[in-house]
């Protein structure tokens, strides 16, 4: 069954809602009418939340990287920089079998992450971000493809909705430019008080029997490390192509932000 005009749910989703006054921080999700009334935050900026790319952009001059433990021993990767003002360029890469005493440990290629800040949001207008990003899931090495496609082209918006700390995020993209499919992918965050924050993401929207549900919480050590415990592709069964289990999968993710 396929979902009708993704990108008009999408911006029903975001624009329909009531907004709160967006403050200025360096979350980097919205930018604040109001920045003399509003608390400015230190913590780093979400950029995404467990999948689903935010809006969020790295300060130019800034850095961070992003450590992921996964499924059979399996450790991701990804490092990127703000190199000018509104841009962002990364790389990632997948190993599996890295921890534990399976063998071998198999390393696959690096792929690039690009992300371009288009809009800053306003108080009834979503910030938005355009962006590419060619990090799949769960590699099929027989048939040299993710089993979990990489999001490929795609455009986020994120907006502070109905109460101060809960966040909308929506988007859609492109994963394979021969078949030119079109997935949505939504998002939604909570934030207690710079101290954790609440994580629910429906990814992967096209055919929603491949959709993807992902819960987690990040836990904020201090303004420029986190930590999350997420679980991903939730109520998932069978297998893919290669034999392997499309079950939930239980993750954790190290991030530190910087600047030089």
């Amino acid at each position: 069954m396929r979902k009708q005009p993704i990108a008009a749910a999408l911006a029903v989703l975001l624009l329909s809602a009531p907004a709160w006054p967006a403050v200025k921080s360096a979350r980097g999700a919205e930018a604040g009418a109001d920045s003399e009334k509003v608390e400015r935050t230190l913590i780093a900026p979400d950029t995404e939340l467990i999948d689903v790319p935010t809006a969020a952009i790295l300060d130019y001059g800034g850095y961070s990287s992003r450590t992921r433990f996964f499924s059979s021993g399996g450790v991701m990767e990804w490092i990127s920089f703000g190199v000018f003002q509104r841009l962002n360029i990364g790389a990632s890469m997948n190993v599996d079998r890295l921890v534990g005493t399976a063998t071998p440990v198999q390393v696959t290629r690096p792929d690039l992450q690009v992300r371009f800040r288009l809009y800053d949001g306003e108080r009834r207008l979503p910030a938005l971000a355009l962006g590419f990003d060619g990090q799949g899931y769960a590699y099929n090495r027989p048939e040299l493809k993710w089993n979990q496609r990489q999001r490929g082209a795609y455009l986020a918006a994120s907006q502070e909705i109905v109460v101060p700390g809960l966040h909308a995020h929506a988007g859609m993209n492109m994963s394979d430019f021969n078949s030119n499919a079109i997935f949505g992918f939504l998002g939604a965050d909570y934030n207690i008080k710079d101290k954790v924050l609440l994580m629910a993401e429906w990814d992967n929207l096209s055919n929603f029997l491949d959709s993807r549900v992902n819960l987690g919480f990040r836990t904020y050590i201090n303004p420029n490390f986190h930590l999350d415990f997420a679980v991903r592709s939730i109520g998932q069964g069978g297998a893919f192509t290669n034999g392997v289990a499309r079950g939930s999968e239980r993750i954790v993710n190290f991030k530190y932000t910087g600047n030089f």
